[in-house]
Parts: C-alpha cells; structure tokens; sequence
C-alpha cells in the first residue's frame, strides 16, 4: 500500500469537542468498513479550518471513494515518496 496525505477544508473542524469527533471518527471508520481494506486511516492532524489525514491505500482512486462515502471532502491527495525525521540524519 502507498502512503498519502489527504489536506480537507472542514470549516470549523478545530472547534468540535470531543464527542463530535468521535462521531467523525465513526462516520470515517463505517466507509473504510465498506471498502474492505483497500483504504487504512493511520490519524490525522486537526487545525482550525482543516485535517491532515495520513492514509494508507492501493491508490489515490480508493482515498477519493472514501472521501465520497463518508461525505468529508479530499480537497488535496498528495502520495508520499518518503519519511524523514531527525533521526535520518544518523543513518
């Protein structure tokens, strides 16, 4: 599976409490369900008026049938060709 980073504008987002994001979590998870495997939700970075969501997926095609199933909008898939931390720079 290839790694993507999907940027949503969610206006708003950052101001849900709590339950209102576990219900998001759940309205995400019942679409992954329905794509039997194709798509893999690693987490996602909540800001103001955005999520950075990382995902794990076959292709860009099955990140953007998630995004319509569960009704929360890929405003950008970018694949990731790699991972750097500090810790590259003593390998």
């Amino acid at each position: 599976m290839k790694q993507y980073v999907i940027e949503r504008d969610i206006p708003g987002v950052g101001a849900l409490n709590p339950e209102q994001l576990k219900g998001a979590a759940g309205t995400s998870n019942g679409a992954l369900a329905q794509l039997g495997g194709k798509v893999q939700w690693v987490h996602s970075y909540v800001v103001a008026d955005k999520t950075f969501c990382i995902y794990l997926a076959d292709d860009e095609g099955s990140v953007q049938e998630h995004a319509r199933l569960s009704g929360f909008p890929a405003s950008k898939v970018t694949g990731v060709r790699g991972v750097i931390s500090p810790m590259t720079a003593f390998a």
